[in-house]
């Protein structure tokens, strides 16, 4: 299976979502001000992870497309990705917690671990088949050592 629908568009359904479901099925409010503003800073914090993915992608001259993962020319693996094998996706999950927390309510809570569980198996389970098939060894050893989402794994004997 090929990705068929970038993970940003993705992202802005869950936001739309979210939104939908505090304005019509709020359940209950359990952040209010001005602590809502605290998730600017989650918000901010996934928009600088993914940008930095971004910019090692662009250095190390290999695709950015998510479309079309069979296009990379460089398995990166350093900065971010020493932390997350997906830090553009994890920088879009904080995003919209960021967004969860701003909105304040309980129901957009149920829309992160959605947009987490459609993410790993639209997105990232194909990508994971095609950079195996691309750099073998190496790929698998990267998924050995970091987690999918977050998480250095501790060394086998």
């Amino acid at each position: 299976m090929k990705p068929r629908i970038p993970p940003p568009v993705i992202a802005l359904a869950a936001a739309l979502l979210m939104e939908a479901l505090h304005r019509w099925f709020p359940l209950a409010q359990w952040i209010f001000p001005p602590w809502l503003r605290l998730g600017a800073l989650a918000a901010a914090l996934g928009v600088a992870m993914s940008a930095t993915a971004f910019r090692s992608f662009r250095r190390a001259h290999t695709t950015v497309n998510p479309l079309d993962p069979g296009k990379a020319t460089q398995l990166v693996t350093d900065g971010v990705f020493g932390i997350t094998r997906n830090p553009m996706y994890l920088g879009l999950l904080l995003v919209l917690a960021g967004w969860a927390v701003w909105l304040g309510s309980v129901s957009v809570w149920l829309v992160p671990p959605l947009f987490t569980v459609v993410t790993t198996y639209a997105q990232i389970v194909p990508e994971e088949r095609a950079l195996t098939q691309l750099f073998g060894e190496q790929y698998l050893k990267y998924q050995r050592e970091v987690a999918r989402w977050v998480g250095r794994r501790a060394p086998r004997a």
